[in-house]
């Protein structure tokens, strides 16, 4: 089983995503956060299946949510790069990516 590292900037996604959804409905920022949790959890056990979705960065699309998680797969250890909410323009992903 690998160790999952999240970016200072994948913390700073979740964040926004969260402060979105609460905005939207008291409670729903909890399970936004629960169920991106589990979600990159899972990446200890099926990274690497996932395709290369832009230069290094695999992508996996949440369950629940339209977030996608890219994350690098290295020996032991799984870094989650960035979470964004696929809704965005494919173009400001690969800006967001480039970063």
């Amino acid at each position: 089983m690998k160790r999952i590292q999240i970016s200072k900037e994948a913390f700073q996604d979740l964040e926004d995503g969260f402060h979105f959804y609460e905005l939207q409905k008291s409670g729903l920022a909890d399970y936004f956060s629960a169920s991106l949790q589990a979600d990159i959890e899972r990446q200890k056990n099926s990274a690497g299946i996932h395709s290369i979705a832009y230069r290094d960065y695999n992508h996996v699309v949440s369950n629940v949510f339209p977030f996608g998680i890219f994350y690098t797969d290295e020996s032991y250890i799984v870094i989650v790069w960035t979470i964004v909410d696929m809704r965005r323009d494919p173009e400001w992903i690969r800006e967001h990516l480039s970063r």
